[in-house]
This record gives C-alpha cells, structure tokens and sequence, in this order.
C-alpha cells in the first residue's frame, strides 16, 4: 500500500480487517515477494477467472452465490424444483478423486473437462477413473477421459448451441447456433435433459430459455434477466433483480453485500510449496499453456495451429542445457517423485536457472503424470506451478 495509490477515505468507510491486512502486506514488500516468485518486482501480477460459479457449479453453492445451508434459501429453491436441494456441500474436483479410490464416490459424470490429461498426479486420476463404477463422459471429441470412460456421450461444440453466456465482467449475452450439431451429437442442454427423462425425471425446462427463467426464479441477483429482455436490450450485467432493473456493470457503488455493508478484508500469509527440491529432484517445473493452443488442447490440435506448434517441448535455460551438456532439440528425461516423460528441449532465456516449463496440451508429452496432488487449503486449487524434478539426457 505505499506510494500513496490509496483511497483512505474509502477504505475507512467501507471495508473491515484493513489493521490485519496491513500488517500482513509489511511483510511482503515486493522485494521480498520477488525473492519467492522469482519474478521481476514490474512483472508480478495473475488474473483469475469466475467461470461457472454464477450458476452453482461450486460444492458449497447454488445458484446465485446462495449457500446450500442456508433455510431461507433451501426453501425457496424447493419451491421451484419441487425436490428438496442438499443442505450439505459437496466435494471439490480433487476430494472426488480420493472419495472414488476409497469407495465413497462411484459414479462420476464428466462434462466438457479432460480430467486425466488437466489434472495434476495423472497416475491418481486415472486410478479414480478405475474405482468407479461408472464414468460417463460428455464430450466433443474422444478425449482421455473419454477414452477410459464407460459411456461416451457426443456434444455439440459452442458454435451448435442456444442459450447464454456469462463473462468475466457478469454480462449475460445470448449465444445462437450458427452450425447444426453433427452426426449423433446434441446440445448439453438436451443430452442433460434425455438423461434426466431416462431416469424417470422431468426436469420441467424444455428449452434454454425455460432453464434462465428458473434461474431467475430461484436466484434474487438474476431476477430480472430473460432470454426475451437479451433479445430486446442486448447484454445485462448482474446484479439484475427485477424486469425493470438495468443491472449493475459497476458494483458495490453504495455499499457491499454484507450485514454492516463493509467489505471484509482477509489477510493470510505466505505459505511454503508442498513439495521442495533436493539433491535428487533439483530444478522446479512450471507448467502452464502456450499461445498456440487453448487448455487441454482438445479443439486446437485438430486445427492448423499443430503446424505453429505441433509438439511440446521442455523450455530449459542456457545455463541448464550446459551444464546437462544438452543441446536445443535433445531429448531429456523429466521425472518427478510420481512419474517420468521424454520430450525434446528448447533452449530460451524466458525460464530462469533451475527451472523449467512445460505447457500440458500434448497427450504423448504427459506432463502431469509429474504434477503433485498438493493443494491449496482454501480453494483446493491444485499446485500446478511448482513440480520438483530432474532433468537428465534421455
């Protein structure tokens, strides 16, 4: 908070816990943070994402950020599905996997995600696939997952669908099919539908609009948003609490959802990796994606960007390579406390000594046979930036 780039006035009337961050954040000078990142103090900085959220797609939630244990909520969301909701949370992606390999979990439903390529420990993944005794896979193409699931059932891609999307910034706009699904595949919107219908179950939305309008109903910070309004208007951002509401592309300009109106401020130190390096494992694996290809790779490897980048590669600094005597293109075993792959190298700059990098979108370069299953104690988001390793010629 130095430099003077502060609201004081703002904070004073607005927010709580402001003491605890403070004396937290006099710790972590950028100096410092620097020193742990191993980042330039210019370049620190990540975005996040909110992804489905909004529509209940977290453990602990419903639609509508509405906790599941919450009464009042629980009786207005019975009222519309005419079932009554958990009052419980549910399991985070990684819990799931641990549930299925002790016998808790056995059945798992896999939408649109290439668990056992994505996720970290592979090896711990494909082992939860095993447990269960059953694993379905809704997906636009043959994916790893898919290929270890016991039914596969075909979707249509983004550019076959009807209904909305929701972006970073809380605007609902309205997506429209511009191609026919092809062959068997179908909407996820109907394939969920034919699901519920085979196991006996009308789930009373016959159509995207119908599932937005429920939405609606059960969810106060999308009250007021319709496919009719997004045909008429355009783009609605939530908080959108009545037909006759606006919306909110600016939040919180009078005070913040909370019962004194403050936004609480939590201050939490920095803590160690799960893993570290030593004599055996010595340099640090980032892995990450590459501007040629979008996450697991599964839609732009069927695409001309394999002729910008049609393999992965281990980005691996001068200084390693000589020390390995390695050269650019050279073959190299990587291997963690949990698995080994070969994959050529690229010798750049833009990895500091003792670190590597390696991008996850390549099945034949299976990078997170290597990933630990460390995870964040809040958010359980899996420790993908930091793999102890060996590099040695292959």
């Amino acid at each position: 908070m130095a430099g003077g780039h502060v609201d004081e006035t703002f904070l004073a009337e607005r927010v709580t816990g402001l003491p605890e961050l403070r004396r937290a954040l006099d710790d972590y000078d950028p100096d410092r943070v620097s020193r742990i990142a191993g980042v330039p103090a210019e370049m620190l900085g990540q975005n996040n994402v909110q992804g489905a959220s909004d529509m209940g797609a977290l453990p602990d939630l419903l639609p509508g950020y509405q906790r599941v244990a919450d009464a009042d909520v629980h009786h207005r969301v019975a009222a519309v599905w005419g079932v009554e909701p958990p009052t419980y949370p549910g399991l985070r992606i990684p819990e799931m996997f641990d549930a299925a390999i002790d016998g808790r979990l056995r059945a798992l439903y896999v939408m649109g995600e290439d668990i056992a390529q994505t996720d970290p420990d592979s090896t711990h993944v494909r082992a939860a696939l095993a447990a269960c005794d059953l694993v379905v896979v809704q997906e636009i193409f043959l994916s790893q997952t898919a290929q270890l699931a016991d039914v596969v059932l075909p979707a249509a891609s983004f550019l076959e669908k009807d209904g909305t999307f929701v972006n970073f910034d809380r605007r609902f706009q309205r997506v429209r099919p511009a191609l026919r699904p092809p062959g068997q595949a179908h909407t996820d919107f109907d394939i969920v539908n034919a699901v519920a219908g085979a196991l006996g179950a009308d789930l009373g939305c016959p159509n995207p609009a119908a599932a937005l309008a429920e939405c609606a109903a059960v969810a106060p910070l999308f009250a007021g948003v319709s496919h009719e309004r997004l045909d008429d208007e355009g783009a609605l951002h939530w908080p959108c609490r009545s037909r006759d509401d606006p919306g909110e592309p600016t939040l919180h300009l009078d005070r913040f959802e909370t019962p004194d109106g403050r936004a609480a401020l939590g201050a939490r130190p920095y803590l160690p990796p799960g893993e570290q390096p030593d004599s055996e494992y010595p340099m640090i694996l980032v892995t990450g994606r590459r501007l040629e290809h979008y996450n697991a790779g599964t839609m732009t490897r069927r695409t001309a960007n394999l002729v910008l980048l049609p393999t992965e590669r281990l980005d691996l600094h001068p200084a390693d390579a000589a020390r390995l005597d390695v050269r650019d293109g050279t073959e190299v075993v990587v291997s963690s406390r949990r698995g080994r792959i070969q994959v050529g190298v690229h010798l750049t700059d833009d990895v500091l000594p003792g670190q590597v990098f390696l991008a996850f979108h390549f099945p034949d370069a299976a990078v997170n046979e290597l990933t630990s299953g460390w995870t964040d104690d809040v958010t359980s988001c899996p420790e993908y930036k930091v793999t102890a390793v060996s590099v040695q010629p292959a």
